[in-house]
C-alpha cells in the first residue's frame, strides 16, 4: 500500500534525515520522497502521537510451535505478534515437531508466512533431529530459504561434527549458531548456581557450564576460519572470551537475550516458573557485564529469545518446567528501562547484517522496512498487552516506558 508518513522523528545513524522530524512518501513499498512538509490527500495519512521511525527491527531468536505444537503458537499469530512488537523480520527456530532439519520443512514454514507484514527467516537445524549426531542438509536448505544453522538450545557435544560443519559451510558461506551448554556440568540444574540457588534449595548451573563450551567453541573456530554466530550468552566469562576472540579478528558475532539483561536471580524468591529460562537468569554481577558488553560492541544484538509454552509445561513444579518466556510484546518497553533508544534500535536491528538480511537505510529510493514507535510514557505490562497464544511472560507486572505502533514492511502497514 502507498503511504505518507507525517512527523516522523528518524533514529537511523546511517541515513541523512537522522535526528530529524520529516514526512516520508511511501509509494510501491518504496520510498519515494523525503521532505519537512509533504502533502499527498490520494494516498493514506498516517499521523501518530510522537512518532519516531527506524530501520526494521529484527528478532534473531523467535520460536512459534508450528508445525507440532500449535497449542503454543502458530506462525500466523505469531507473525502478527511480531509486526505490532515493531519486528519486520524473524528468524524462526528449528525446534518443531518435525524438526527444520530439511528443504520441505524449510520451503512449508516460508509458505505459511507468505503475504505477512513481517518476513519469516528459517534456521535449520545443524544436525539431524537436533540430536547431535549427523550433520543435516544444510546446502539444501540454504537453497530453499534458511539463513543460518544451529540446534536450538542444545551444544554440540562432538567437537569434530561442529569442526567438520565449520569447514564446510564456508563452501557456500554459510553462518552456523553455536549454542554453549555442558550437559554434564549443568546437570541437574535448573538455575544460576549461587547464594540464591543455595537460599531456596534449588539446583544449580554454574556460569562454567556456558564458558566451557564457548571456549572450545572458539578454539574450533580459529582451527577452521569459519564464521559463527554465539546465541544469548549469560555470563561476564563469556563477555571476555567473546571480546577476546574479536580482538584476534575472529569471524564471531553474540547476542544476549532481553531477560539476560533486565532481571537477576533475585526474582526467583517466589518459585516463579516463568522465570525458567535457558541459560538462566544471574546475577547482578553477570548483568552488569552484560550491559557493559552492550555498550562496547562485543555483544552485537538483543534477542527476546522468545519461547511460548502452554500452561500444562510452565504451571508445575519448578524443576519440572520447561525453560522459556514469551518476549516480543515486552522487549522495546522493557529494554526503554534500562538502555538509550539509540542503543536499543542498533540492537534490535543489527541481527539483519549478522545474518545477511537486507538492512537499507530511511533514505529516498530505497525499499521501506520500517518500525514505528514512541520513545515516551510509562506503563505496567499485563497479561491484556499479551499478543501471543500462551502467556508464560517473565515481565508481567513489570514497568515498561515507551509504545510500539507497528512496521510497514513488505508494502504492508501492520499497526495496534
Amino acid at each position: 500500500m502507498d503511504l505518507l508518513i507525517k512527523n516522523a522523528f528518524v533514529v537511523d545513524p546511517t541515513s541523512p534525515f537522522h535526528n530529524q522530524k520529516v514526512d516520508i512518501k511511501i509509494l510501491k513499498n518504496i520510498i519515494s520522497e523525503i521532505n519537512t512538509t509533504i502533502e499527498d490527500n490520494q494516498i493514506e495519512n498516517l499521523n501518530l502521537n510522537n512518532l519516531h521511525i527506524s530501520k526494521g527491527w529484527m528478532d534473531s531468536s523467535v520460536a512459534l510451535g508450528e508445525p507440532g505444537f500449535e497449542e503454543r503458537e502458530t506462525i500466523l499469530n505469531g507473525l502478527e505478534v511480531a509486526a505490532k512488537s515493531g519486528f519486520t523480520n524473524i528468524a524462526l527456530q528449528p525446534n518443531t515437531n518435525p524438526v527444520i532439519d530439511n528443504q520441505t520443512i524449510v520451503s512449508f514454514v516460508k509458505s505459511k508466512a507468505f503475504g505477512k507484514a513481517t518476513t519469516l527467516n528459517p534456521i535449520g537445524a545443524l544436525t539431524k533431529q537436533q540430536e547431535g549426531k549427523d550433520i543435516a542438509e544444510m546446502f539444501d536448505m540454504k537453497n530453499a530459504g534458511a539463513i543460518a544453522f544451529g540446534d536450538y538450545k542444545k551444544s554440540i557435544d562432538n567437537a569434530n561434527l561442529l569442526k567438520i560443519a565449520l569447514q564446510y559451510s564456508q563452501d557456500f558461506d554459510a553462518l552456523l549458531l553455536a549454542f554453549c551448554n555442558d550437559a554434564n556440568i549443568k546437570g541437574k540444574g535448573v538455575v544460576h548456581e549461587g547464594i540464591t540457588s543455595t537460599k531456596l534449595g534449588l539446583k544449580g548451573i554454574p556460569a562454567l557450564a556456558e564458558e566451557v563450551v564457548l571456549a572450545r567453541n572458539l578454539f574450533l573456530l580459529e582451527y577452521t576460519s569459519g564464521k559463527m554466530h554465539v546465541p544469548t550468552i549469560s555470563t561476564t566469562k563469556s563477555v571476555e572470551l567473546i571480546k577476546e576472540a574479536k580482538s584476534k579478528g575472529l569471524n564471531v558475532t553474540c547476542s544476549v537475550a532481553i531477560h539476560n539483561l533486565v532481571l537477576t536471580d533475585e526474582v526467583l524468591n517466589e518459585f516463579d516458573t516463568r522465570y525458567k529460562v535457558n541459560p538462566p537468569i544471574r546475577t547482578e554481577e553477570h548483568r552488569q557485564a552484560l550491559i557493559n558488553g552492550v555498550f562496547d560492541g562485543t555483544i552485537d544484538c538483543i534477542t527476546s529469545d522468545h519461547h511460548p509454552l502452554d500452561i500444562e509445561h510452565k504451571k508445575m513444579e519448578f524443576d519440572m518446567a520447561k525453560d522459556g518466556t514469551i518476549g516480543l510484546e515486552s522487549a522495546f518497553g522493557t529494554l526503554a528501562t534500562i538502555l538509550p533508544v539509540e542503543v536499543i534500535v542498533e540492537k534490535l536491528n543489527a541481527a539483519k547484517t549478522i545474518f545477511g538480511i537486507e538492512n537499507t537505510s530511511i533514505d529516498i529510493n530505497q525499499p521501506a522496512s520500517l518500525t514505528l514507535f514512541n520513545p515516551e510514557g510509562k506503563s505496567v505490562f499485563n497479561k491484556d498487552l499479551i499478543l501471543s497464544k500462551s502467556q508464560n511472560s517473565a515481565f508481567l507486572n513489570q514497568e515498561m516506558k515507551g509504545e510500539v505502533y507497528g512496521i510497514y514492511n513488505n508494502g504492508i502497514l501492520n499497526i495496534k
